[in-house]
């Protein structure tokens, strides 16, 4: 999607689907709450909060271990949740999909057991230059151990990935390639699927950081052929310190646990333990069953919502906050890709994007500013940092007037 022109607002009631999260309801000082920075976390529909109280008021059990009601009933939501997730991802079983606490843990936990088990000096790992931190420190950690080396996609000026020279940079020597779906800090939409098909095409293994991408775009790990998949639950309207790591069963059976301790073991002796097959034996310990929970209840929501409605409502936001934003005088929008989904991220002449963030709070409006756990991509870029609005299905072109409203307002404080 290029945002260069206003269309018609789709069809799509945003008014109705904002009743279903209470924290909209919010005043900020003596204005309504304008919540644009989604791209850090989302908001939870009422349903989410009303399942996780449900299993702390009524089913609050471990799991896994107890013979009782209690456990079983906790057992039995924790693995729905698994399926409920295959079935947004499009796995081709449960087992393939992991709890974790997030895209981040999920990478780490990539790095750690694959990497540490495949990885030899003067292999490579092929990265591009919008990555987030997360997907860029746990393979720099597991190069320095195993003598590998990381290789970079460089960037346009707008923000799109270059793959002109892509084939010479995906040599015998590239193991892994990791890769955002979508830049959290650009809001650009990557080819994935060619990547993909290109990565495996050179014998290497690709994981997709699909934190931005599972609340935007559509996920179908079996039809991207990916070998993992890492995206966060609270980024997706679901519950914080939960998330999934997909990766084909075939390849998870290799790997090593990446923990150890209760639920994941088989048999232990003072000599010697063994392990549990997928999914229990990257699991150790209690689990966030709640969360796990949570995150299925955010899923149902979102299926029953429409992805593709709201998709299509976040575009119209998209293009309607561009046209806005560009007029306001000395602001310049920081990535514009063809492809790209709900992040506006912008600077203004001579202020600081924390200044423009103190501003807007001001206001009632809630924005990110800084490097966006993107400093390489920043320094790319030439700037130190941007604000970013970033958008969700519930948020409406009202709300992008008076992010308007107060960007004129900044423009005005600073001459």
């Amino acid at each position: 999607m290029n945002p260069t022109s206003a269309t018609a607002q789709p069809a799509f009631d945003v008014e109705r689907v904002r009743e279903d999260f209470p924290i909209l309801d919010t005043r900020v000082g003596a204005h309504p709450l304008v919540y644009l920075d989604n791209a850090a976390t989302s908001q939870k529909p009422q349903v989410v909060i009303d399942a996780l109280t449900h299993y702390y008021a009524a089913r609050n059990a471990n799991i896994h271990r107890g013979v009782h009601y209690l456990s079983g009933a906790a057992t039995d939501a924790y693995d729905q949740a698994r399926v409920t997730v295959a079935k947004f991802l499009g796995a081709a079983e449960p087992r393939e999909c992991l709890f974790v606490r997030g895209a981040t843990e999920a990478i780490n936990l990539v790095a750690a057991t694959w990497g540490r088990k495949n990885l030899r000096a003067g292999d490579e790992i092929l990265l591009t230059e919008m990555e987030h931190h997360a997907n860029i420190v746990p393979w720099q950690l597991v190069a320095e151990a195993t003598g590998a080396v990381i290789k970079v996609i460089p960037i346009t000026d707008r923000g799109e990935l270059i793959l002109d020279n892509l084939d010479e940079l995906l040599t015998p020597r590239v193991k892994m390639l990791a890769v955002t779906q979508v830049s959290n800090a650009l809001g650009t939409v990557n080819p994935v699927a060619e990547l993909v098909r290109r990565a495996h095409a050179a014998g290497a293994k690709v994981l997709v950081d699909g934190a931005q991408g599972a609340p935007h775009v559509p996920v179908d790990v079996c039809a991207l052929d990916c070998d993992f998949y890492a995206f966060s639950g609270h980024k997706i309207f679901g519950p914080t310190g939960i998330g999934i790591l997909y990766g084909k069963a075939a390849l998870l059976e290799t790997l090593p646990p990446y923990q150890s301790g209760g639920d994941m073991i088989e048999r232990v002796t003072f000599a010697k333990s063994t392990f549990r097959g997928l999914p229990e034996r990257f699991e150790a310990g209690t689990p966030h069953i709640s969360g796990a929970i949570g995150l299925a209840a955010a899923l149902q929501y979102f299926a029953k919502i429409g992805p593709e409605a709201a998709a299509a409502h976040e575009r119209d936001l998209l293009v309607y906050a561009s046209e806005q934003v560009r007029a306001v005088p000395g602001i310049r929008i920081v990535g514009e890709a063809a492809e790209k989904v709900g992040v506006l991220s912008f600077v203004m002449d001579d202020v600081h994007p924390h200044d423009i963030g103190t501003i807007l709070d001001n206001e009632g409006i809630a924005i990110r500013a800084g490097h966006h756990c993107c400093q390489p991509l920043m320094r790319r870029l030439g700037v130190a940092g941007t604000a970013r609005a970033s958008f969700a299905f519930y948020n409406t072109r009202a709300e992008v007037d008076r992010l308007a409203a107060a960007l004129h307002k900044v423009k005005k404080m600073f001459g």
